[in-house]
This record gives structure tokens, sequence and C-alpha cells, in this order.
């Protein structure tokens, strides 16, 4: 149920083309749709201003198709995460408007919003190339959300002068999602440079001592600078959908 939705359901009701009860009845409770092996929040994108993303890991392709239709039909775009070769075959056979990310994994179906000019973007920073994957879910994330994202890739610590080249862009940032794998020093050394939020983003990336990931998920977490906060290990979609809102939710501020 998407809020143009609601609104064009209002003004039926006061230019007196739908009944109050009528329209009672569509917003009674909150609405999902039961499919017997997934009840699909049809009111989450009104609720919290982003539809249910699904997760295809474990999934079979017709059960992502499924949800995939019944979230179109409500009026949203539908973001599939962690969607393979195979399954991102599958949805397009059967869905207009398919784009697939293979680096990202994540399939979008339906437009993506153009991203409101009112909005200060959401910079995504990798620290490495092998970092770019996970970045890239953050950024697929923050758009389908209709936010403006600027992506700058690898610009991490051993080389840190490629980062400073940025640094106008780093201060336009409403928020920042730091995506950095091996010793995850990269969220810190942002952290202390600007005034927005850092989200960090630790990825499995680096050799044995990283133990996929934790090593750099500990070293987030352990941040000295001020205003980090960490996801899980390669969860750049949860960083894009925070940064996204972070970005959206400064427009308020400033109206």
């Amino acid at each position: 149920m998407e809020e143009d939705n609601v609104r064009r359901m209002l003004e039926e009701v006061a230019s007196g083309q739908l009944v109050v009860e009528d329209a009672l009845a569509r917003l009674r409770g909150l609405p999902f749709e039961d499919l017997g092996f997934a009840k699909v929040d049809l009111h989450r994108s009104l609720r919290r201003g982003f539809p249910e993303v699904i997760y295809c890991r474990g999934k079979t392709p017709e059960q992502i198709a499924a949800i995939v239709e019944r979230l179109r039909a409500a009026g949203s775009i539908a973001l599939a995460s962690r969607a393979d070769a195979q399954v991102a075959a599958f949805i397009s056979e059967r869905f207009d408007d398919v784009a697939y990310d293979e680096d990202a994994q994540i399939i979008s179906v339906g437009q993506v919003p153009e991203p409101a000019d009112t909005y200060p973007p959401l910079v995504v920073l990798s620290a490495g190339t092998s970092d770019i994957p996970v970045a890239r879910q953050a950024t697929l994330t923050a758009r389908a959300g209709g936010c403006p994202v600027e992506e700058v890739f690898d610009v991490g610590v051993a080389g840190l002068h490629r980062l400073l080249h940025y640094r106008d862009l780093l201060d336009q940032a409403g928020a920042l999602v730091v995506v950095a794998g091996m010793e995850g020093a990269l969220p810190s050394v942002v952290g202390g440079l600007v005034s927005a939020p850092v989200i960090a983003v630790p990825t499995s990336v680096g050799y044995g001592a990283s133990f996929g990931g934790v090593a750099a998920l500990l070293a987030m977490l352990n941040s000295c600078a001020g205003g980090v906060a960490v996801v899980n290990i390669d969860n750049g979609f949860g960083a894009g959908l925070i940064g996204a809102m972070i970005c959206k939710q400064s427009r308020k501020c400033d109206t």
C-alpha cells in the first residue's frame, strides 16, 4: 500500500466517489497477503517509507516470483537481495521492467523512483575494489528508496590521499556508508573527517586472520571516532536502507 494509493483513496472519499465504509474496509488493520509460505507485508511502504524486500536465499524461484507479483500488484517496487543469476533469469522471464546487478546480487522489478533533489546525497565509499559488491548493495537499496547516491570506490587507508581528493563530496553528504574488509579501518578515518553519520559495513574480504569479516567488524565496533554505527558483515542492504532513511529525515528537519 503506497502513500500515493492512500492519497488517491482519500481524494475519492472527499469527492464522494468512494463511501467511507469502503475506505475503512481497505484500511482496516495492517494489510498483508497470506501466500501460505509467506505473509507479504503490503503496508510496509506506507508505515516505514520502504516496501518489503525479498531475501532470496532459501526461497525457490517460484516463491520469489509469487512475492514479487503481490508487491507489484500493490503498487510497490519489488526488490530482491542475494539473488543469483538463475533467479534473475526466472524473474526476467515473468515480469517487465526488471533490472539485475550481478555484483550486488539485487533484482529490482518496477521503475526506480527519481531521486529527490531536496535530499542530501548518501555517499557510499568502498575501501577496496573487492568491497564493491557490498557497496553496490547499499547504493541500489538507497536508490530504490528515492535517495540520491554518490559512489566512490577504492579509497582505502593504503592510499589515504585518494580519499582526501573527495573531501568536498564528503562534506555534502547527509550520511555515509563506508564499506571495508581486511582490518576495517576506513570508517574510523571517515568518521574523524565528517559531521554526518557514518554507517560502517564490514565485509568478509581478507586473509585468514580476518576470520571472514569478524576482524573488520570488531575494529568498527571499537572505533574511536564518534558517530560511527555498524551493521552486520556484508550487510550492504541494511546500510543502504539506514543511510537513505537518515538522508530523507534530514529534509524534514530543514522544513
